[in-house]
Parts: C-alpha cells; sequence; structure tokens
C-alpha cells in the first residue's frame, strides 16, 4: 500500500518543529499534532503515512491511549508506529509498535528507519 509522509504526534513544540524541519529536508511530506487525539482525527482526514512517531507523556490523549483507539481501527492498525520517549526504559511489549527511540533521538537512525519503512510498503504495491 503506497503511504505518504511522516505523522508527528508531539506535545514539545520545539521537538515537533525540529523533526517537522529535519524531515522536510530529507524530502518527506511531514503532518504534526500536538497530542494523540488530534492524531487521530488527522489520520482520518489524511493519506496513510508511512510511519507515526509518536511521544508517550502527552496532555488531552497520551500515546498509550492513542495506541490503543488505533488499534480499534482497522484501517490505522496496520501503520506502523515508533514511539520517541524520554520514559527510560523499553516496555516489553507495545501492541501495534515495533519500535523505541529514547530521547534524545539519533535523527540518523530515525531517518534510517523511515526510509526502509516507505521502501517496504512501496514493495507492497
Amino acid at each position: 500500500m503506497e503511504c505518504s509522509g511522516v505523522l508527528i504526534i508531539e506535545d514539545e513544540q520545539e521537538i515537533r518543529d525540529t523533526l517537522r524541519e529535519l524531515f522536510e529536508f530529507e524530502g518527506y511530506k511531514v503532518l504534526t499534532a500536538e497530542n494523540g487525539a488530534e492524531g487521530l482525527r488527522m489520520l482520518q482526514e489524511i493519506r496513510r503515512p508511512c510511519i507515526i512517531l509518536l511521544d508517550i507523556l502527552m496532555p488531552v490523549m497520551n500515546g498509550w491511549e492513542f495506541l490503543e483507539a488505533r488499534q480499534r481501527k482497522q484501517e490505522l492498525a496496520s501503520i506502523p508506529v515508533a514511539i520517541l520517549s524520554g520514559i527510560a526504559e523499553k516496555p516489553d511489549s507495545i501492541p501495534g509498535v515495533t519500535f523505541f527511540f529514547r530521547k534524545p533521538v539519533n535523527f540518523e537512525r530515525l531517518l534510517k528507519l523511515v526510509d526502509e519503512q516507505r521502501e517496504a510498503q512501496a514493495g507492497e504495491r
């Protein structure tokens, strides 16, 4: 299935803006949301992103709540999610999450992951 860009769900504006600028510089279309509820609304209105970059600790709807809501919507459940968080350790198993990055995030590693996800999904067409 063809995907379009990156959705960043992050409540800290500086981090959100920095990631958006870095991915846009690399040629990606980037959309941002400042909490999980806004991210869910966007997913209903936009073309499928290649990956969702998700913070955990956010107001309104945190990352855990976003993941639960996403899993209940079949059309959203297959979109890859990478958690970007300041929590100390990666939880053992998070349904629907394959990737975990501790803040501060190594952008080169993150970009490599996003590139791989885009290529993998392009190969599924």
